[in-house]
């Protein structure tokens, strides 16, 4: 359903390491309304339309390809769907299992499987199936106050909220159970909408990629701190800044990791990559969420910070062949995602170029305009605009992310 920034040159670059020739393949659904055609995509060999709810048509469109397939995958979570309804058609390629990508796209399914394998690495969790009281008094009774209200389905923290007291919570599943259709049908995910709460867990987050082949050993990426903007006082859970790597001893990453690969094989991932969302509450490890996928902003990261390509270990993987790691970093790398502190009309946005002479500057995604209306990610906006960071002294990136914090000025009406 869509060719990822970089997939193609890795994929070439990789073609005169190995001196072989690649073609590449994009799958798409035959009810999207503005159709494209493999011209448009530079590097593109072959561009297939689909039907993803005919099994029939799928087999069949496949067909003449079966003999010379390689791999396959999906970058996007809320693509997955797609992806288990072609894996069935393709039975000679490693791929995960349908049931596991299920796990893992289903935060519900997802904790009753963690709670199955270890339900010390999960916070306590419930199904709510609407805004009333009784529903609401199971919430209280079971999880507690502060509580996590999210949806099952949605990612980068699309009507996630939290909730400190019964007002609070009432207030968060009328305007959930309010938009939640409508979002799901604008990030087009083909699930039917659901809602959890969960325990809140106070402490700092971080995440890690890694690569599951098909006996189930993980190769990890150097993991990522995460601030939410929570921690920057935002009344919102979106994630607002990714520094890669930390700077954690070795046994404190390794204790992250064996609990990140706990999850994994709760999950029964096998021939993807993973990512892990952990939560650290004083010396303890608890997931927060594992999505079959790459990480986001994670491909620029780890290239800046690691030299991994990652787009490339994420085909290695489930051809199979093992990924490429270096032991050693030679950077520090960041992505910073900028929400505005309420909700309205921009009215004013300047420090845009001001960021771009910064000595770290590499790259930057403007989304919003003086004029657009900006939303809260839990409201199912978008940032204003994404930067990209990197340099090779850990403390003169930091100091560019504040002189980010400190050009920017934006005015919401």
């Amino acid at each position: 359903m869509g060719l990822p920034p970089g997939a193609v040159s890795s994929i070439r670059k990789y073609e005169k390491a190995v001196r072989k020739k690649f073609r590449i393949m994009l799958i798409m659904d035959s009810r999207t309304k503005h159709k494209r055609e493999a011209t448009d995509y530079t590097g593109l060999d072959i561009l297939l339309y689909v039907d993803f709810s005919r099994p029939g048509q799928i087999a069949q469109v496949l067909l003449p390809y079966q003999e010379q397939l390689l791999a396959i995958t999906c970058r996007t979570e809320s693509h997955m769907l797609k992806f288990m309804q072609v894996i069935p058609h393709v039975p000679y390629l490693r791929t995960p299992t349908t049931e596991s990508l299920e796990w893992s796209t289903d935060k519900l399914k997802m904790r009753r499987r963690f709670i199955l394998y270890n339900k010390k690495i999960t916070p306590k969790f419930c199904l709510i199936k609407g805004n009333t009281k009784t529903e609401r008094a199971k919430a209280k009774k079971k999880i507690g106050f502060p509580m996590i209200v999210k949806p099952t389905n949605l990612a980068q923290s699309m009507l996630v909220t939290i909730c400190y007291h019964e007002e609070d919570l009432e207030k968060s599943l009328r305007s959930t159970f309010r938009k939640i259709k409508k979002i799901y049908e604008e990030n087009k995910r083909d699930e039917q909408p659901q809602v959890v709460v969960e325990e809140y867990m106070e402490g700092d987050m971080y995440s890690i990629d890694g690569y599951v082949n098909s006996r189930g050993t993980v190769y990890f990426c150097p993991m990522v701190k995460v601030v939410t903007g929570k921690n920057i006082g935002h009344d919102d859970f979106y994630n607002y800044l990714h520094l890669t790597p930390t700077a954690f001893k070795k046994s404190t990453i390794e204790r992250a990791e064996r609990v990140a690969e706990m999850g994994v094989h709760a999950l029964g991932l096998r021939n993807t990559t993973v990512h892990v969302e952990l939560m650290k509450i004083d010396d303890e490890w608890k997931i927060v969420e594992i999505g079959p996928r790459v990480g986001g902003f994670r491909v620029k990261l780890h290239e800046l910070s690691c030299g991994i390509d990652h787009s490339l270990n994420d085909l290695l993987i489930r051809v199979p062949k093992q990924p490429v790691i270096p032991k050693k970093c030679s950077g520090f790398a960041a992505a910073l995602k900028w929400y505005p502190k309420k909700e309205g009309i921009i009215t004013k946005l300047k420090g845009i170029k001001k960021c771009q002479k910064l000595a770290s500057f590499v790259e930057i995604s403007v989304n919003k305009k003086v004029g657009d209306r900006c939303h809260f990610a839990k409201n199912g906006g978008k940032a204003v605009f994404v930067i990209t960071l990197h340099n090779y002294e850990r403390s003169k990136l930091l100091a560019d992310i504040r002189r980010v914090e400190q050009l920017i000025d934006i005015k919401i009406k």
